[in-house]
C-alpha cells in the first residue's frame, strides 16, 4: 500500500471498479502558463471572453481553492507529472547557465533535469495501452536525456522551455519528439500549431486510449496571438492570448465531440502558477502574483470536465491541487500510484463524484525556491516567522523579514486581516505541521530525509536545426 507522508491522518479512496481496456477513459491535461485565477469569465473576468471555457465549467466541475507547489514554471511542472512537491524530486531551484546555480526554473543547455527514474503520468498510462503525447512546453531539461520522449511520450511537439529564452542562447526552438525542426518558431501562431497537433492526435488514435499534455506557451510573456485573434479582445495582446486560448480548448472539444469520444474523456484544464505583474493578467481578489507565495501566486483556475460521470455544475470548494492529478488518474485508469516511493497527491474522485466529500488534505505546503514561506490546513494558512523572505521571481533575492502572519482564508482570501495574536493554538498547530515538513521535504540550509535527486549531465549540448 502506498505510503502517503505529509499528512496526519489517512484518507480512503472511493471505490472504482476495474475498467476494461476499451473503456479506459482519455485523457487531456491542458495546462495553461501565467494564467492568472482571474483571468476566465467564470472566474470573474470582465475583459476576456471565455464562453467555452465558461461552458465547460457548467458541464463538469470548478473547484474554487485549487493550487500549484511553485510560483514558476519548472518546479510546477515538476509535481504535476510526478504528483509530488518540487523538493522531493529535487526540481525546486535549478541553473540559469550551466555553471551557476540559483534560480527557479531550468535555462537552455542546463546540467539539470527532472530525473528519468522518476514516475510521470504518462508513463503510468502507457503501461495501461495508451498513446501519449506532449504538445507545448516542457521545461523540465532540454538535454536528450530529460525530453518527453524519455519520460513516458511517445511523441513530443513544442518549445522545450519558456517562450523569451532567446537571448543569449540559441533562437528559440521548435522541436519535433527530438530535433529542432524550426528556429526561431513563429510565435504568432503556436498557440493555432498547438491545437491542430492535439486535433491530429486525437483522430489518429481515436480507437484506443490516449493521453495529451498540452501546456501552452501562453499567457507566458512574449505574449502573441494570431491575426485571427490579435486586436480583438478588450485586454490588449494578453486578452487575445487568454481568448484564443479559450478557442483552442473549444476546438479540442468539438474534435471529442464529432469522434464520438465526448463521454470517454476526461479534460483538465488549468495554470501553472498565477499571473505575473506586468502583462495584463489578473489574479481576481487574491493578493500576490507570479513567484510569491501569498494566495495569486499558487491559487489558479482549475476546470475539470468528463460528460456522463463528472456531476454537471459541480462547484468544488474544498482544498485541492496539481499533486492530485497523477493519483486521480491512476484510480480512473487502473493505475497503481507508485508504492517504492514517498508522493504528495491524492485521488480528488471523491471530491468530484460526492458532495458530503472533503479535502484530503490536512497540511499543504508554500515553497519559494528552497525556503518553506507558508502552511495551510483547512481554511487557515500561516505565513511562517522568517528572518528573510525570498521575494518574488521579478524581485529576485533577499528582503527583511517578518513576524508570523495568520488569515482565515474562508472570511480573508485576499490575506489583509493578521489574526495571529487571536488564535495561539492555531499557530502552535500549524508550526508543528511546518516542522514536519521541514523534516521529510527540508527548509531553507537543511536537507529533508525523504528526497530524491534530480538527474545532471555532464556536458550540456545545443542541438542544431535539422537539416
Amino acid at each position: 500500500m502506498k505510503t502517503i507522508v505529509l499528512i496526519f491522518w489517512i484518507f480512503t479512496l472511493s471505490a472504482t471498479p476495474s475498467i476494461a481496456q476499451s473503456e479506459l477513459p482519455n485523457i487531456i491535461i491542458i495546462f495553461c502558463d501565467d494564467l492568472g485565477y482571474g483571468d476566465l469569465g467564470v472566474y470573474g473576468s470582465s475583459v476576456h471572453r471565455t464562453p467555452v471555457l465558461d461552458k465547460m465549467a457548467a458541464d463538469g466541475a470548478l473547484f474554487t481553492d485549487f493550487y500549484v507547489t511553485s510560483g514558476v514554471c519548472t518546479p510546477s511542472r515538476s509535481s504535476l507529472l510526478t504528483g509530488c512537491y518540487p523538493r522531493r524530486v529535487d526540481m525546486h531551484v535549478n541553473a540559469r547557465h550551466p555553471d551557476s546555480v540559483g534560480t527557479q526554473v531550468l535555462f537552455p543547455k542546463a546540467k539539470k533535469g527532472l530525473n528519468p527514474n522518476e514516475i510521470t503520468i504518462a508513463e503510468l498510462l502507457k503501461e495501461q495501452g495508451y498513446a501519449t503525447a506532449c504538445i507545448g512546453k516542457w521545461h523540465l531539461g532540454d538535454q536528450l536525456e530529460f525530453l518527453p520522449t524519455r519520460q513516458g511520450f511517445d511523441t513530443y511537439f513544442g518549445i522545450p522551455y519558456s517562450n523569451d529564452m532567446n537571448r543569449d542562447f540559441v533562437p528559440l526552438p521548435l522541436m519535433r519528439d527530438e530535433r529542432v525542426i524550426e528556429a526561431p518558431v513563429d510565435q504568432n501562431t503556436i498557440t493555432q500549431r498547438y491545437t491542430q497537433e492535439a486535433i491530429d492526435f486525437i483522430q489518429t488514435h481515436s480507437e484506443e486510449p490516449f493521453f495529451i499534455y498540452l501546456p501552452h506557451a501562453m499567457t507566458h510573456n512574449p505574449l502573441h496571438a494570431s491575426d485571427d485573434f490579435r486586436g480583438k479582445s478588450a485586454n490588449g495582446i494578453y486578452g487575445d492570448a487568454v481568448e484564443e486560448l479559450d478557442w483552442s480548448t473549444g476546438q479540442i472539444l468539438t474534435t471529442l465531440r464529432e469522434q464520438g469520444l465526448e463521454e470517454n474523456t476526461l479534460v483538465v484544464f488549468t495554470s501553472d502558477n498565477g499571473a505575473a505583474s506586468r502583462w495584463g493578467g489578473s489574479n481576481g481578489d487574491l493578493r500576490g502574483w507570479k513567484g510569491s507565495t501569498w494566495e495569486g501566486g499558487m491559487r489558479v483556475p482549475s476546470i475539470m470536465q468528463w460528460k456522463g460521470t463528472i456531476p454537471a455544475g459541480r462547484i468544488v470548494t474544498e482544498m485541492a491541487s496539481t499533486l492530485d492529478i497523477l493519483p486521480t488518474i491512476a484510480q480512473w485508469t487502473n493505475s497503481s500510484v507508485p508504492d517504492d516511493r514517498a508522493t504528495d497527491g491524492f485521488s480528488l474522485v471523491s471530491l468530484l463524484m460526492n458532495d458530503d466529500a472533503s479535502s484530503p488534505y490536512t497540511s499543504f505546503f508554500y515553497y519559494q525556491k528552497e525556503q518553506l514561506q507558508a502552511v495551510r490546513s483547512g481554511k487557515w494558512k500561516l505565513h511562517l516567522a522568517l528572518d528573510s523572505i525570498y521575494q518574488s521571481i521579478h524581485f529576485p533575492g533577499f528582503k527583511e523579514g517578518r513576524d508570523i502572519e495568520l488569515y482565515n482564508l474562508e472570511e480573508d482570501r485576499q490575506e489583509v486581516h493578521n489574526i495571529a495574536a487571536h488564535q495561539p493554538e492555531v499557530v502552535q498547530q500549524l508550526e508543528h505541521m511546518a516542522n514536519y515538513a521541514r523534516q521529510h521535504l527540508g527548509d531553507l540550509r537543511r536537507e529533508g530525509d525523504q528526497v530524491r535527486p534530480a538527474a545532471v549531465v555532464s556536458n550540456p549540448t545545443v542541438r542544431l536545426l535539422e537539416k
